[in-house]
């Protein structure tokens, strides 16, 4: 599993900045459509592999990185499409907490719905479902009219449009703080999900049925935390509300590493989900409200680059920890780590963001 997480997110940490770049430089739409359209094909690709009994793991890791390499491109320019749908900048910030709240939260859903089909169907039938999502949302795409943003200059190369965009962000006090802390969570702390595998078969001995109703219970938890993020009272202090969600997650991580009642677990399972869930939204918020119009793709990359980058490393070490300590030992450390964290950058989080208009 850690090997398949790798594959699939580490292609994030190296070509993000370039899919940021073409954010930036291109109608986003048109982007959009072809980064689909390349996931369209590597899905239907790995229900033709699985189907015809070729889904070794070394097929399954060369489309794993596959779909990395799309999601490289793909979320820059999804991420920064939000600010084109807006006709009204202030339903901007509402806007973009919806959006990060429900990428986010498909990727906890995904994983409860797809173990819940999977003890009852094939591995087949859930990867054609993704296939023909994907088809779909092609479909969509090209029926959608949205308004053509102004791209940047294309006079000058990718790399030099890079290396600005790294010289802004680092002189920018809101969005290199907000980019360091999304950092530091991703690599100790958001990859505490890849020990659930073990809980509910050894700890919980529920197997794939157990595993399938945690991630449910995480689902439902995050679920929860979108729609309080997307419709939260006006004048909410989202790096206030982040501060407490962190804080809750240490401890919530904390009791998890002890509990061996599936209902227990089942319930902090759900409050992990709500905290975590509020990690990306609040950060992505923060960042594309405070960075400039013709600079936002390049932030939203770095974002991408450092934080979800930053989880495939943090997976394959914490897999190599598990293997010499105990999985209990481990996600304590990981709420022990968070808890420091949250306490490094109280200053920060305390302090209001001004919006960028």
């Amino acid at each position: 599993m850690n090997d398949k997480i790798f594959a699939e997110q580490f292609p994030s940490f190296i070509l993000s900045p370039i899919g940021g770049v073409i954010s930036d430089r291109y109608q986003r739409n048109k982007s959009l459509q072809i980064t689909q359209a390349a996931s369209a094909v590597q899905a239907v690709l790995l229900t033709l592999a699985s189907f015809f009994g070729y889904g070794t793991v070394w097929v399954l890791l060369t489309l794993s990185f596959f779909m990395g390499v799309a999601n490289a491109f793909d979320v820059p320019v999804r991420q920064a499409m939000v600010n084109d749908l807006i006709a009204k900048p202030e339903d901007l910030s509402r806007a973009i907490a919806m959006n990060s709240s429900i990428n986010n939260l498909s990727r906890l859903l995904g994983p409860a719905l797809a173990g819940m089909v999977l003890a009852h169907y094939s591995e087949v039938f859930c990867f054609a479902v993704n296939a023909v999502g994907f088809i779909l949302v092609v479909i969509c795409l090209q029926m959608m009219k949205v308004p053509p943003h102004q791209p940047t200059s294309r006079t000058s190369n990718i790399w030099r449009d890079f290396v600005y965009g790294c010289v802004y962000v680092s002189r920018e006090y809101e969005l290199r703080n907000v980019i360091i802390l999304s950092t530091l969570l991703s690599t100790p702390v958001m990859t505490y999900n890849t020990l659930q595998p073990y809980y509910a078969e050894e700890v919980l001995e529920g197997g794939a049925l157990a595993y399938g109703y945690i991630n449910s219970a995480t689902g439902l938890g995050a679920l929860i935390s979108a729609l309080y993020i997307s419709f939260r009272p006006s004048g909410t202090n989202l790096k206030k509300l982040l501060f407490n969600n962190l804080l809750f997650l240490s401890a919530a991580l904390f009791i998890l590493s002890f509990v061996t009642v599936l209902p227990l677990y089942l319930f902090v399972s759900m409050l992990c989900g709500f905290c975590v869930m509020s990690i990306m939204p609040v950060c992505n918020t923060v960042l594309q409200m405070t960075a400039y119009p013709r600079m936002r793709g390049r932030v939203i990359s770095l974002f991408i680059m450092s934080s979800l980058g930053a989880i495939p490393i943090g997976s394959v070490f914490e897999g190599f920890v598990a293997g010499y300590l105990p999985t209990e030992i481990c996600m304590a450390a990981q709420s022990i780590i968070c808890f420091v964290i949250t306490l490094a950058f109280k200053p920060f989080l305390h302090k209001n963001y001004l919006p960028r208009t």
